[in-house]
């Protein structure tokens, strides 16, 4: 078969333009200003989640010796916990491309806990059988 059989849906991508249009679809991506705005705010945020796992990890341990110690949980760092949990996803989302919307501090205020419904716990005898 020749190349003047093939079918039409066997033509080789780019065939009739000589592939000119898949350049200037990548040089008009490569040149898209707006990729690289948005790849220095990645960056920023990136930074930003990095310093929220560290902050997280406080928590983690200034709770756990609370509890430890004191006996109960601090609510205060349980609420700050759950923002910051909050936080860490929006702005993982925003770094995976789900979002445009850009985290606290630019486009978004700080999460509080009321933000995200909270999962309710099953209560014993409430499990699905």
């Amino acid at each position: 078969m020749t190349s003047s059989d093939q079918p039409m849906d066997h033509a080789p991508p780019m065939a009739d333009t000589g592939g000119k249009s898949e350049r200037s679809d990548l040089e008009r991506n490569v040149t898209r200003r707006s990729t690289w705005i948005r790849l220095f705010f990645m960056i920023i945020f990136a930074f930003l989640y990095g310093l929220s796992r560290l902050v997280t990890a406080a928590v983690v341990v200034v709770q756990f010796f609370h509890v430890l110690f004191a006996g109960n949980v601090n609510d205060q760092l349980k609420t700050f916990g759950h923002s910051l949990a909050i936080y860490s996803f929006e702005v993982v989302d925003y770094l995976t491309f789900n979002t445009e919307k850009k985290p606290y501090p630019l486009d978004a205020p700080w999460p509080t806990s009321d933000a995200v419904e909270e999962v309710a716990e099953p209560t014993p005898g409430d499990e699905a059988s």
